[in-house]
């Protein structure tokens, strides 16, 4: 087992999947998911077998998954570690654990882990002054925040952040990196009692525009819908209508004022202003059970070539409402124009989709069975997956068995598991040093690229 290894598992999802990790857990896979930690030195699976084993306060075998991870030295696993000796109640161990040891590339990743031990361990005032000196790097603002909730040293975590917040207030450009103080800020004054404090310190902030990704302008709306400022809302979602006009609607909705809501929506779609504001539309109706009000609502994006066409949005709306009949029929009488554009490739694989989903899976095989080989994207995997929707079991794993790549490979795991094959769908998966082989050779100069069925 060696650092590079686990993170390239990491950095590439490599190995067992993290959601055929998940799938196998709630299938009851969770021996085989230990199992595989052991034999495979797979990072994905031995975290979901600790998070299983804690689950059922098994700590101490959740330990030894863990404890050739964690001896790496590798700072996911070292996390993981940590956290499992502190539920054992070995708090002086998972303390030096977790304690960086020497200087690494992710240091303040570390120092936030080891704050968060700190805190876990009763040991606030320590962790505060752990992260004190890392604050200006801007990635530790939000787990200060987080960690010392519910503390009793709101006042001490309002004290370190008030110079910062004022040094990006004072000139954003040259403190770009630190924008999170703000909403951090704001957050802090809220949940100490002080609200009216955090909204007018970033509501300041937000009319000077300092901030720097709108996900300050985001805060500052759900803000002011949590403390019922409606007006207020209204004036920013009329300045700010990419990220404040959805809770702006929300809130409406959430105090039975959905028609103000749907007028809203359809004042700025009359306008023109720019903005999906069709598909908030489309939400609404559709949660007000109202289904041919909201199709009829952006039934006139459904032939527009580029971004603001809604029908898949819609077909996918529509098929989460079990009415897979009535998308199958949106997928039809499309513009020519629109069905050159996309090369039918689009709305075909979504009509096979929604055909197997809706239990004519084999007149979706067939339709693709009389086409060209290189007319249907993922030809054989598509397949596969409506010989599965048919309950034709095996033959869509002997198909899938046959085919090469990750996907395919993927997409077998996740029939297995359906089947209940648990550690056979764990074997299906290529092991990491195979995945890595794979994924050089693939990405070696001048070697052509496969056809992405593969």
């Amino acid at each position: 087992m060696n650092v590079d290894d686990l993170q390239w598992q990491l950095s590439n999802l490599g190995g067992v999947p993290p959601r055929i990790v998940d799938e196998i857990l709630e299938r009851g896979g969770l021996e085989a998911l230990v199992e595989a930690a052991r034999e495979r030195e797979d990072w994905f699976c031995a975290a979901g077998a600790v998070r299983g084993l804690c689950a059922v306060g098994e700590f101490g075998r959740a330990w030894t998954v863990v404890e050739p991870f964690a001896a790496t030295g590798w700072q996911p696993a070292v996390r993981a570690g940590a956290d499992v000796m502190l539920r054992l109640g070995h708090v002086d161990q998972a303390l030096e654990l977790a304690r960086p040891k020497r200087p690494q590339e992710n240091a303040v990743d570390a120092w936030r882990d080891y704050a968060e031990a700190l805190v876990r361990a009763g040991r606030v005032d320590d962790a505060i002054g752990v992260l004190g000196p890392h604050l200006r790097g801007g990635r530790v603002l939000g787990a200060l925040v987080e960690m010392t909730e519910g503390q009793g040293c709101d006042e001490r975590v309002l004290e370190l952040l008030a110079p910062i917040a004022e040094e990006f207030r004072r000139d954003p450009k040259q403190c770009d990196d630190l924008w999170g103080v703000l909403p951090a800020q704001a957050r802090v004054l809220e949940r100490s009692g002080r609200v009216d404090q955090a909204i007018r310190l970033l509501g300041a902030d937000v009319a000077a525009r300092r901030y720097g990704p709108q996900n300050n302008v985001e805060f500052y709306a759900e803000l002011l819908a949590r403390h019922g400022r409606v007006e207020e809302l209204r004036d920013l979602a009329d300045t700010q209508r990419y990220t404040a006009v959805r809770p702006y609607v929300t809130a409406l909705e959430n105090l039975g004022r959905a028609g103000e809501a749907e007028a809203y929506l359809r004042g700025l779609i009359a306008a023109k202003h720019p903005g999906w504001y069709e598909s908030a539309l489309m939400g609404l109706l559709i949660r007000q059970g109202r289904v041919d009000d909201a199709i009829k609502a952006v039934e006139h994006t459904f032939d527009d070539l580029y971004d603001g066409n809604l029908l898949q949005a819609t077909l996918i709306v529509l098929a989460d409402q079990g009415l897979h009949d009535r998308a199958l029929g949106l997928t039809e009488g499309r513009r020519p124009e629109f069905l050159a554009e996309n090369d039918e490739f689009w709305l075909r694989s979504n009509r096979w989709w929604l055909m197997g989903e809706s239990g004519r899976a084999r007149e979706a095989i067939e339709e693709i069975q009389v086409l060209p080989a290189d007319r249907v994207e993922d030809r054989e995997l598509t397949i596969a997956w409506l010989l599965a929707q048919d309950g034709r079991v095996e033959e869509a794993i002997a198909l899938l068995r046959s085919l090469p790549g990750e996907r395919a490979a993927t997409d077998l795991a996740e029939l297995l598991i359906r089947q209940g094959r648990l550690t056979e769908a764990i074997a299906a998966i290529p092991d990491v040093a195979a995945q890595r082989e794979e994924k050089r050779r693939r990405h070696q100069p001048g070697r052509p690229e496969r056809p992405s069925s593969q």
